[in-house]
Order: structure tokens, then sequence, then C-alpha cells
């Protein structure tokens, strides 16, 4: 039996960017937990399949098609969102992407892309979701950063400058929304095996470096996250609040 601190049933969360890899592993984690699960893409045809790919965990999922960088659907998108499915508990902002390029030939344009989707989409979901959470009192508010909020390697500068954004973002909302109830920390993944990390899981030379700086040896799977959002999400972090848990097998940890 679950000891009650770590008990999350019948709780709602929206997750976003929930179509594939870790959102999509992050939203069946909930809804195995117990919890009504709004998954949340800009895709409509590819969110309809995520969500009928969750139907074998028995829970309840909806979906909410929105774009999180726009900031009238993203109030929009949580409207229809706590209609369909009920005042949301938790939130996890995932929705994110990478673009690699040397620093010196990266477009104004990809800047701006990346920067919306990374960090400006956690701020519009977050802040739309605590305007509902702060008069109930309560609520999770979950970030997903990235290892490379604290460190970086050449070519993904601007993805580094926007993670560790998200990790200050997270503490600034910890600190501005404590007062109503909600909690809001991080989620660091480390490297995680995706689809979208694919070509460089397969690339033999990449995957060597990242085996051999990693403590634990090997890559992450979207499964290892799991645990550390359903305890963020958990009356157990009712006083845990703009922490980043870094989830990477120990690499931040050494040199």
């Amino acid at each position: 039996m679950a000891h009650p601190l770590f008990e999350i049933s019948g709780r709602t969360a929206l997750v976003t960017g929930a179509s594939r890899g870790i959102g999509h592993a992050l939203a069946r984690g909930l809804l195995e937990a117990g919890c009504t699960v709004v998954v949340n893409g800009r895709d409509e045809d590819r969110l309809k399949a995520a969500a009928a790919a969750l139907e074998d965990t028995g829970g309840t999922v909806f979906t909410a098609a929105f774009d999180v960088t726009d900031g009238p659907s993203v109030v929009a998108g949580i409207a229809a969102a706590e209609e369909q499915a009920g005042p949301l508990d938790i939130l996890v902002n995932n929705a994110g992407m990478q673009l690699r390029a040397p620093l010196l030939d990266f477009t104004d344009a990809d800047w701006h892309r990346i920067v919306d989707t990374n960090l400006t989409s956690a701020f519009l979901v977050g802040r739309e979701a605590a305007r509902r959470m702060s008069p109930r009192g309560h609520g999770k508010i979950i970030n997903i950063c990235s290892l490379q909020s604290e460190v970086v390697r050449p070519g993904i500068a601007p993805y580094a400058a926007t993670k560790g954004a998200l990790k200050m973002l997270t503490k600034g909302m910890c600190a501005d929304w404590g007062q109503y109830g909600i909690q809001v920390n991080g989620l660091g993944p480390g490297y995680i095996e995706t689809e979208l990390t694919r070509p460089l899981v397969e690339d033999e030379e990449f995957s060597s470096w990242v085996r051999g700086r990693t403590p634990a040896g090997r890559w992450g799977r979207t499964d290892d996250l799991v645990g550390g959002v359903l305890y963020l999400a958990s009356p157990a972090a009712d006083f845990v609040s703009g922490q980043i848990l870094y989830v990477d097998g120990g690499m931040t940890s050494v040199l």
C-alpha cells in the first residue's frame, strides 16, 4: 500500500507538449497514478492519436489543442480544459524544442522561436493556470527544465539560455505564488532517449560520450522521469517549492 503522502488519485492535470516523448510518458504516469489528464499539443490529429494510445491506462484523458506560445490561445485553451476536465490541480509545462547550430550562425527567427517555445510558453500557461489555482488556494506547477539549465555544450547555447531562464522563472513563480498555496518546481532531465533524440542515440561517438559522462553509465528513459513528477505533484512536496530536481543519472554532479 502506498503512503498517503504520495496519493494523487482524483486530481486533474494538464500536460503541455504531450503528443510524444517526455510529455506523453508523464501524462501516462499521471493517469496510472489515478489522475484525470488533459493532454495538450498544437496538432489536433496527433494529439487525438496520443490520447488514444493512453486509453489502456483505464484513466480519463481529454485533449486540448492550443498554441502554448500565443496568449489568447492559452487563455481559451485552459478555459476549455477546465470545462472538460474540471479545475486543474496540476500543470506540467513540458512543451519545448531544440535547435542546434553554431551561435555565430543562429538566426534571429530561430532565436525567437526557441525562446517562445521553451520559455514564453511556460510563462503564459503558468500564469493562466495560477490565475485559476490561486483563488482555490492550492496547485502544483512543474516546469520541465533540463540538464542544460546548469551546463552547456557547443551548438546549443540558445536552448541552454531558455532552460536556464526557465529555472529562474520557476523560482520567480515560487516567490510570487507561494502565498496562494501553489508550489512551483522544476524537473531537469539529463540525456533521455526519445523519438527526438534518436539520431543522437544512434550516433555511436555521441552515445559513448553520454554513457561515459553519466555516472549511471546509460541514457535516461522517459520512465525515469515519471517518479519525480509524481513526487512533485503529491502532498509529499507541499513544502517543496522553487527547486529543480535533476534526473540525469548524476551527470550534473561530476566533471
